[in-house]
């Protein structure tokens, strides 16, 4: 039996560099398990509805979102059901996951960031609680490995927002603040926190080897619960 495609789902953005950086990762992924094949959900296409209607294959669908809140609980189930497929596992979203921090606490520490630094996770927000409840959890990931508290603050939707919590800090003693950017592109949020008033701010994920094997993980798990259903339908 054929292995399940992987379709790599994001939100969409105008900004050619996010859009570059998405394709980056699915090209590095396509490496690790075949090839990956990219939809959004917003701001442009194709949908997952349009790829998933160009094949029967069964397909592993990962939401590279790093908090689950509308995109991934509705937009997500809809395009799948709106499409007709008959075989579509859909994975978790790629965050909060451990492995993520990993990767944020390396971009800190290139970003000049030293122990006992401030930390200021930054997000995109969202109205979702459910999403908010994982930027948390991020953070408190990113805290336990930084082994310092590590507060949150958002770019474009909720409060704090990033330089609010950035002048907090400072106004509570903070010598040195930090933002580690809970984004995957470069774009124009990330671009956003530049004007924050930190004394740095770290690169977002990006195609960072580990975010390609966590893509990876990701697929090898549902393909292979995938392909013991039987029968398949279609």
């Amino acid at each position: 039996m054929t292995d399940p495609a992987l379709l790599l789902v994001a939100h969409g953005t105008r900004n050619p560099r996010g859009v570059e950086t998405i394709a980056a990762v699915a090209d590095a992924v396509s490496r690790e398990v075949g090839t990956t094949r990219v939809a959004f959900v917003d701001v442009l296409g194709p949908s997952p509805a349009e790829v998933l209607r160009g094949s029967r294959r069964p397909t592993v669908l990962v939401p590279a979102f790093l908090a689950s809140g509308y995109h991934v609980h509705a937009d997500v189930p809809r395009e799948v059901a709106e499409s007709g497929h008959p075989a579509v596992a859909v994975t978790r979203a790629l965050g909060p996951d451990p492995v993520l921090a990993r990767v944020q606490l390396q971009r800190l520490a290139a970003a000049g960031w030293r122990p006992g630094d401030a930390v200021v996770l930054a997000a995109a927000g969202s109205s979702d609680p459910r999403a908010r409840r994982d930027v948390r959890r991020a953070a408190e990931m990113v805290s336990s490995l930084a082994g310092v508290a590590v507060r949150v603050g958002y770019v474009a939707t909720g409060a704090p927002r990033v330089p609010d919590v950035v002048a907090e800090l400072r106004a509570a003693g903070a010598r040195r603040v930090f933002v580690a950017s809970y984004l995957l592109a470069d774009g124009l949020f990330h671009a956003r926190l530049a004007d924050a008033g930190a004394d740095g701010v770290a690169a977002p994920l990006g195609v960072h080897e580990a975010v390609v094997r966590l893509v990876a993980q990701r697929y090898r798990s549902a393909a292979a619960a995938l392909l013991t259903e039987e029968p398949l339908r279609g």
